[in-house]
């Protein structure tokens, strides 16, 4: 597991197998700002309204020179049946050998029903257009928070 990262570091370097085939770097969105958002797992019901939040907001965070992308472990496959289901229009990573999770802190032990287990921990980050971390957002609560992220990055 990667050091913490914390606000005004440089964002860790990526890249992904992304929807739709092809890769996704976090050298795409150079000089653009990216809310970076991490999910547990595609299709399942925080996740899907997470998703839809982002996906219905992404004209509003496009006027803020702000890119969106999702990702979770699940393979493209499964990233392009949640995308299509939901007609998402947001970009998904697929990182099935968690190598960003890990580096971005976000693979944790999680427990649910006393069974304990590695895990995505549900997390947004905020990306400056200069690659510096600007928030972090640590066990998102779904509700409002794509609105919350689309607020602070209109001032940034």
């Amino acid at each position: 597991m990667a050091g913490k990262l914390d606000v005004g570091t440089k964002a860790p370097v990526f890249t992904l197998p992304r929807d739709g085939g092809g890769t996704i770097s976090l050298a795409d969105f150079a000089g653009k700002k990216l809310v970076l958002f991490f999910y547990p797992r595609a299709n399942t019901p925080g996740c899907t309204k997470e998703a839809m939040d982002f996906s219905r907001l992404k004209g509003a965070f496009g006027k803020a020179d702000t890119e969106i992308l999702g990702v979770s472990a699940d393979s493209v496959t499964a990233q392009d049946k949640f995308k299509a289901k939901h007609k998402l229009s947001i970009a998904l990573g697929s990182d099935e050998k968690r190598r960003m999770l890990e580096a971005y802190g976000v693979w944790q032990e999680k427990s649910l029903y006393g069974r304990k287990f590695m895990g995505i921990a549900r997390t947004t980050f905020l990306i400056g257009a200069d690659g510096r971390i600007a928030q972090i957002w640590p066990k998102v609560s779904v509700a409002g928070h794509a609105d919350e992220v689309l607020a602070l990055a209109k001032s940034l």
